[in-house]
């Protein structure tokens, strides 16, 4: 009986320590197990993650409105360069530099950085102000002038372009230009000036009417319309990256964004009539007048000539006199034919 009661409690005990180990290995796994997801955890935190605020809404907004394009503004002649034709009642130089400098506030305003080629009165070379606006990788060159005519009904807006690549902002430009302008919409026009011939970057040159008409002249004398003009300019700036090519006979809708491209003339081999000549063949003038103070020379000569020489010459046979006669008239001829070449 003793020998059976021993062995009952052996195996009770061995069953009582088998159950504690098996408790203590399941709690050792618990905690094990924590142990491993509180390490995992802590892993997952130390991995870098970006901030939030850092590409917020606002701050992308702000980034995405801010222009990369810088826009290099050139006002028109200056200094000893008044500009327009002779006897040219209003400076051209003196609107196109309060223009510009107007558009300049107009385009800070909204964020974009300008470059002057002439902040003042003074004459800046042609070669200068183009190489101040190939100087920039992303640029637009805007060259800001008023038109001149000997004929005083001339008168309206024109914008010119060269490149192709300017076409778009050529047509913004002047899309917003001469649709706000009371004078009269001359079309864009292809020519190779010497700004927009050499530049590497976008460049147009705008007409904003002629000072030679009193109508025009009027409408540059005022502030407001100077103001009117940047801020059409300008708008024709933002929005170079909204021309789209349409027909003709499809009308875009009042409340849309697009710009349609515009139509232009090509007047790199032809010359519009009304645009003064003074303001581009300055050589030609020049060569004019010194022709002329030759011919001046050579009649004072002939007058100043001895009595003797001039009886001398009336001696001389008929024949002689019609040969002479004849090519007189035929150095006139000449001379008439190379005057005439000349002007054209």
């Amino acid at each position: 009986m003793w020998r059976r009661l021993c062995y009952v409690g052996f195996g009770i005990s061995i069953l009582c320590l088998a159950a504690s180990a098996f408790a203590l290995s399941s709690s050792s796994d618990k905690a094990r197990g924590k142990r491993d997801s509180a390490s995992t955890t802590t892993v997952r935190r130390a991995e870098p993650v970006e901030p939030v605020e850092a590409f917020g809404p606002h701050d992308l907004s702000a980034q995405s409105s801010r222009p990369s394009t810088i826009i290099v503004i050139d006002a028109g002649h200056g200094g000893f360069d008044r500009g327009g034709i002779p006897g040219q009642r209003v400076a051209e130089k003196t609107m196109t530099l309060d223009v510009a400098q107007r558009l300049r506030a107009v385009l800070m305003a909204r964020g974009y950085r300008v470059v002057m080629t002439r902040d003042s009165d003074v004459f800046v070379p042609l070669p200068n102000r183009i190489a101040l606006a190939n100087s920039y990788r992303d640029a637009v060159f805007v060259c800001i002038h008023f038109n001149s005519a000997t004929r005083r009904g001339a008168n309206g807006i024109e914008t010119y372009f060269y490149n192709r690549d300017s076409l778009p902002l050529a047509s913004a430009i002047h899309y917003y230009v001469a649709g706000g302008a009371p004078s009269p919409n001359r079309g864009v026009r292809r020519r190779g000036y010497y700004v927009l011939r050499k530049a590497r970057v976008p460049a147009v040159l705008v007409e904003c009417g002629f000072l030679t008409n009193p109508s025009d002249a009027e409408y540059a004398q005022l502030g407001s319309y100077r103001q009117q003009l940047a801020e059409e300019i300008a708008r024709g700036i933002r929005s170079r990256g909204s021309v789209v090519s349409t027909p003709s006979s499809t009308r875009l809708a009042a409340n849309s964004a697009a710009v349609p491209l515009q139509p232009f003339i090509d007047q790199t081999r032809i010359r519009d009539p009304d645009l003064s000549r003074s303001k581009h063949s300055s050589k030609r003038s020049s060569k004019s007048k010194s022709s002329k103070s030759r011919k001046k020379t050579s009649l004072a000569s002939n007058d100043s000539e001895p009595e003797k020489a001039k009886s001398s010459k009336k001696k001389g046979t008929k024949q002689h006199s019609r040969s002479s006669d004849n090519e007189n008239g035929d150095s006139n001829r000449k001379q008439k034919s190379a005057s005439n070449t000349t002007e054209d």
